[in-house]
Order: structure tokens, then sequence, then C-alpha cells
């Protein structure tokens, strides 16, 4: 789905390729914010002061607050996810509010890329909890309390990856659809707050999927001791 504010657009851009279908909307869209989260890096970064000021100052402000928030949610041990969690949060941010650009759509308005985002952070948190508490000790973990609770437990993984990416996911493309229909119904005055809403929804999906990932990545920082 495209829309802006010329119009919408039913039905994505599709292309097909070794048996395999790829929405065109989603990769530019994701390839153009990917492409701005490396240019606000670099401009933050490009003449860096001692005395911060203006983008800089904004960006270091954000860094800052979310290097506080990885090391009051994930302990010292974060702190080397810490690239990780950062520009998973901007990515999130400037996907969410790339949507309500005229002409633009968000690439978190598509399935794939959330649940592709929340796939990975599911096998990392995997990964990690078998080096940090050891193969064995980590497969055991499922199997407490007690050897019949393996099945809640797997279900509890399951559900992880599909309760992150589908509240990302239907609250921006929700979002982005009531916003067409109230601009072709009402235009001007309910659009316009609805376009402010939006932008904060934006904000904090982005933050609430970051806080998630962080928790679920925390558990498997903790070392076979804990």
């Amino acid at each position: 789905m495209g829309h802006g504010g010329g119009g919408h657009e039913m039905g994505h851009k599709l292309a097909h390729f070794a048996g395999l279908t790829f929405n065109l909307d989603t990769l530019y869209m994701t390839w153009l914010t990917m492409a701005i989260v490396i240019a606000l890096a670099i401009v933050a970064t490009r003449r860096v002061e001692i005395i911060p000021r203006g983008w800089q100052n904004f960006l270091e402000m954000a860094v800052t607050a979310l290097l506080d928030q990885i090391d009051n949610t994930m302990g010292p041990k974060g702190r080397k996810l810490a690239p990780l969690i950062i520009t998973l949060f901007l990515f999130l941010l400037v996907g969410n509010e790339l949507g309500l650009v005229p002409g633009f759509t968000s690439p978190t308005n598509d399935i794939n890329t959330t649940l592709g985002l929340a796939l990975m952070i599911v096998v990392m948190v995997h990964i990690l909890g078998a080096v940090n508490k050891g193969p064995v000790r980590y497969l055991k973990h499922f199997f407490e309390p007690y050897i019949p609770f393996v099945i809640i437990n797997i279900i509890e993984e399951v559900a992880k990856p599909i309760t992150l990416s589908f509240r990302l996911f239907g609250n921006i493309l929700a979002g982005e659809i009531l916003l067409i229909i109230l601009g072709m119904l009402v235009p001007y005055v309910i659009p316009t707050a609805w376009l402010a809403f939006s932008v904060f929804v934006g904000v904090v999906q982005a933050f609430i999927f970051t806080m998630l990932s962080m928790s679920y990545l925390s558990n498997s920082l903790q070392d076979g001791h804990h």
C-alpha cells in the first residue's frame, strides 16, 4: 500500500525473482530509511565539538538517554549490544515517521520488515543465552521448574517474535490507513491533528519495540550463576 498527499495507491509494486516475491515499496523505503540513519550519524559526527550544539547536541542527548536505559535494563553487559540497540531504535524511529511524508510509506507497515527484525532479536537471544549460560544449562531451563512446562516455555518463545512484530506492524499500518481515510472524509483539520498524533505514535512504538528487545536480550546476558 502506498499513500501520499496527492492520493492513495492500493496494492504494492511487486518483483519476482528465483521463485520469491519482493515488495519493491518496502525495499525502497527500507533502503531510504537506512540511508537517512547513516546520513544523520555522519552529519552528527562530521564536526564533533567539545561543547555540542545543533544536531550533534540532539543526537548526543538521544544516545545518552538510550545508554542509560540500556544500563538500567540490561546491566553492564548490555553496553556491548549498545550499537545494535541504538541503530535499531533510530531505524524504527525514521521508518515509522517516513510514512507520514507525502509519497512515501513506512517500511514498518509491512509485516515482513517487523517480523524480520523480531526474528533477528529472538535468534540473538538464544545464541547469547547458549554462550553465556552454556548450551546444556540453557536448554535445561526450558524444562524448569518441571518437565511438562517445556510446552509452555516453547509457546512463550514462539509468541515473542509474533507479538513483537504484529504490535509494531499493526499500529503503524492502522495509523496510516486512518490518516488516508480522514484525509478523504474530512480534509485539513482532523487529518492534521491525526498527523501530529501519528508522529507521537511512531516514537512510542519505536521505543516499545526497542525496550522489549532489550528486555528479551537482558535475560540471555546473565551467566550461569544467576
